[in-house]
């Protein structure tokens, strides 16, 4: 997965839809998110499209398995993700998403159907981040 910067850097040299394109090959580029995880646990609750995001610890560092049934709202997690991914539990608990997603403008960007989970997106990785911290 790409370093959001470096998605940022790309994402403000497009316009409209080629924006949309990005944000769907930033949702292929999530790890394959296997079936059996997708579960009513790891469901995000809130979001027009379905979306499940799931924590792993590898050496310390949060990495996150997430997926969508929208290329779009998978593309937006994707983002999401991005600014944790590969962290530790503590840095991304205590960390500004919504901030550091701010450069995205989505909620202008996208329309309120897309973007009505996000809070929710950031909740539970956050949630799941302060719980590993604690552990």
């Amino acid at each position: 997965m790409r370093p959001l910067d470096d998605i940022r850097e790309e994402y403000e040299f497009l316009e409209g839809d080629e924006r949309y394109r990005l944000l769907i090959e930033l949702g292929r580029e999530l790890d394959d998110m296997p079936d059996a995880l997708k579960t009513d646990a790891t469901l995000v609750r809130g979001c027009s499209a379905q979306v499940w995001v799931y924590p792993t610890v590898e050496a310390d560092k949060l990495h996150f398995l997430a997926d969508s049934n929208a290329a779009i709202t998978k593309g937006i997690v994707a983002l999401v993700i991005s600014a944790v991914q590969d962290k530790p539990a503590e840095e991304v608990a205590g960390m500004d998403i919504h901030e550091a997603l701010a450069p995205f403008d989505l909620k202008n960007q996208l329309s309120s159907n897309r973007t009505q989970g996000v809070p929710n997106m950031i909740a539970l990785v956050k949630e799941h981040a302060a719980r590993i911290a604690v552990a």
